[in-house]
Formats: C-alpha cells, structure tokens, sequence
C-alpha cells in the first residue's frame, strides 16, 4: 500500500493544477467586452407613384373557321367524279363531286323541245288573231270567232310561260350534277366515294372551311364585365375609339403575326358558364390558325389611369391575404394588407392598400422583421432583370393562372 501511495499523490497534484487553470481562464473571459450588435439589414426600397399603363386583358380563345360549308348534293344519283384533292384550298366553284347527269341531261333536251312545241303553237295563234281583227271591223266573220283566236292566244301564251318553268327546272337539275364549292376555304375529307349512290340533300358529301380570315371565340367572366364596366364609369379603364384591336400568341409562346379585331360581343351570357362570348377577326394569308386551335388572346389600346405597380416579389401572403413591408419613419419596419387582384407582366397591381409615396421594401424581406430598423437602398426598376420578362415567353395556360405570392418565410430557430 505504501508503493500505491505516491502515484495518488501525483494524481492529486495533477487535478489541482487544471483547476487552477480553468478559473483563470474563468476570470479573464469575465473581463472580456460583450460583442457588438449586428448592423441592420440591407434592403431596396420602392417609393411607388401613380402611373398610367396598358390595361392587360387576357384569355384562353379557340379559333374557328369564319365560314363552314356543309356540301351536299340537289340531286340523287351516283358519284361518277372527284376531281379535288381532300385537305387543299379550292376557289369558289371549283367542281368537287360529278353526279351521272344522263338522266337529267335527258330531261333538259325534253323540257327545251316542249318549249320549241308551245312557241310554235303560239305563234300560230298570234297570226291567227292578228288575221281575224281586221275581218271583224269590215263584219267578215263573227265576233265568236275571234273571241275562240284570243282564247287560243292566251293559252299558247301560258303554256310557252309553263314550258319555259320546265326549262329552268330541267337546268337546274342537270347543274346540280355538278357539286361545286359556294365559298373559298380548304376542302375537307369526302364523306363519300366515287360509285356511292347519293340520294340528295340529306346526305353530306365533305365541307369547306374559309379560314381566311379566322374567328377566335373568348369568353370573359361576368366578374370581368363587371369589373369593366366599372373602371369605364370611374375612367380608370379608357379605351380607344372604333374597334379594339386584338393580339394572339400561340402555344409556342410566339405572338401570331396578325392583328385581330373584335368585331362581335354576344348579348346575353353563356348558360353553361357565365360568361360573355366574344370574338375576333384575324388574316389568316398562311393559314397559321386553324379551326379548333387554342391559343391565348389579348386586348390592346386599353389604358389604365392611377395605377400603382409593384414587383411581384414584394408582396407575400399572410393569414388575412396579401400584403406588403412598408419603411416608414427612423426607417422601421411595418406591414400592410393590401389588394392585389391582377398583374401587368411580373408586376402586380395594387387597387387597394397604398398609397403614392409609400415605400415598399422589394428585396431583402426574409431578412426583415416588424418594428426592427432596416438599411435602405434605392430600387432601379432598369436594372430589374425580372421586369423584362414578357407574359408571351410563357407556355399556354390559363389566364386565372397569376404569379404565385410569396409565402411568409418561416422563424429562423435559435440555438
């Protein structure tokens, strides 16, 4: 036991010697100063202004072709010809289906020589009554004989009028072997073949859609008529004199190369939907468009007064909806509710909750806290890459579809 003895001794001395190193380091941390508070945060602030902008009307529109023909045949009889080729563009009267004509050819020399008959017939009895008038005055011959040539007369008369009908009728039967197009536009698939037997109006035999020029059909909600009407009475919303010119992109993104115009507003709303059906008129000279294509249409010449834009990264959504950080005075932080309904580009319309002179912080939120002092620095909007993005660079979608508000960023934990 006296062997283990010094090594317990040393083991003591050891001990000692941390604790007395770990209270002065104890005292020389208590002399240390505390460190200095962080400078406030960095942010662009926005004085917004009153402006006056273009009022941006879009939506989701179908084309349709400005005339559709259904072709049928007047006549019965089998196909003997189909000299167009389905799917091309064919001039009006290009000949499309040939009906057998031998039995209305028939009945047309018919008609003509029954005509040839009544003239001839006709004619006797016009020299007939002009021979018997004389003889009348000098008591030549009785007045019941000329009464009976008069007679005779009046019925060649009828009856050259009734071959004349027959006539008519007999050409027209005989034209309508030939099936033509009534309207310029693109042939489309034939319904029946060459040998068919075609028994007349009830059966049709292709169509013919004039897509030059070309109707697109949108439909606005009774919200958004409402909300024009509106704008119109209070003269935030002005709009151009004559009809409103009316651009389309297509599914691309690319803007079609046209310019419509709207030249029909439906009276009443659509039962189905609500909405009111409009449409526009676009050449269509390559037939870009074609019936039954989506694509996304906008209003152009509108003007908007007093309106108050804001990037669409400065608004978050909060419990009670949208809103906004505000600097106000010794530069501190507050937020504000406010009414974003619709959106010019990346940028967001505010109808309600501001005011000119309002300074809106855009960038540098998730470093921000209510009441806190921030740093401000001056937005530049030219030097705002996002501004100059354009809605047309986007894929098709619906125009209900605005840019997302950016959530309320979630409290950072402390360790």
């Amino acid at each position: 036991m006296n062997a283990t003895a010094p090594r317990q001794a040393r083991l003591s001395a050891r001990q000692v010697v941390q604790c007395i190193a770990g209270f002065a380091a104890l005292l020389t941390g208590c002399n240390k100063k505390p460190a200095p508070a962080p400078p406030p945060p960095e942010v662009t602030v926005l004085t917004v202004q009153r402006q006056t902008i273009a009022g941006q009307y879009e939506w989701v529109a179908q084309a349709a072709a400005s005339k559709s023909v259904e072709v049928r045949a007047q006549v019965s009889g089998v196909i003997v010809e189909r000299p167009y080729v389905e799917g091309t563009d064919v001039p009006k009267g290009k000949l499309l289906f040939r009906i057998d004509p031998r039995t209305y050819l028939a009945n047309y020399e018919s008609a003509k020589a029954r005509l040839a008959e009544a003239e001839a017939q006709f004619s006797n009895a016009e020299r007939t009554l002009n021979r018997l008038k004389p003889l009348l005055q000098q008591h030549g011959v009785a007045q019941q004989d000329v009464d009976n040539a008069q007679a005779a007369y009046d019925q060649g008369h009828a009856a050259v009028l009734d071959a004349k009908a027959e006539v008519d009728a007999a050409k027209k039967n005989y034209d309508d072997t030939f099936v033509r197009a009534e309207v310029n536009g693109r042939a489309g698939r034939a319904l029946m073949e060459v040998g068919a037997l075609t028994s007349g109006p009830a059966e049709q035999l292709t169509t013919v859609d004039q897509v030059d020029p070309i109707y697109v059909y949108f439909n606005p909600s009774d919200q958004d008529v409402l909300q024009w009407r509106r704008d119109v009475a209070s003269k935030r919303l002005v709009l151009p004199g004559g009809m409103l010119d009316v651009q389309a992109t297509l599914a691309d993104g690319s803007v079609f190369g046209q310019t419509g115009k709207l030249n029909f507003i439906a009276l009443t709303l659509e039962p189905a939907t609500g909405a009111l059906q409009l449409r526009a008129e676009f050449p269509n000279p390559q037939h870009t468009l074609l019936p039954g294509q989506f694509v996304r249409v906008r209003l152009l010449g509108l003007k908007r007064n007093d309106a108050i834009l804001v990037p669409q990264r400065a608004v978050q959504q909060g419990l009670t909806g949208p809103f906004v950080y505000l600097l106000g005075d010794s530069n501190a932080v507050s937020a504000r509710t406010v009414s974003a309904t619709a959106w010019q580009g990346t940028q967001w319309i505010i109808d309600d909750g501001l005011k000119p002179g309002d300074r809106v912080i855009v960038d540098g939120t998730q470093k921000i806290a209510p009441g806190r002092p921030v740093r401000p620095v001056a937005y530049h909007p030219e030097r705002d890459s996002t501004l100059a993005l354009q809605s047309d660079s986007v894929v098709l979608a619906a125009p209900s579809a605005a840019p997302p508000i950016q959530p309320i960023p979630a409290p950072k934990r402390r360790p």
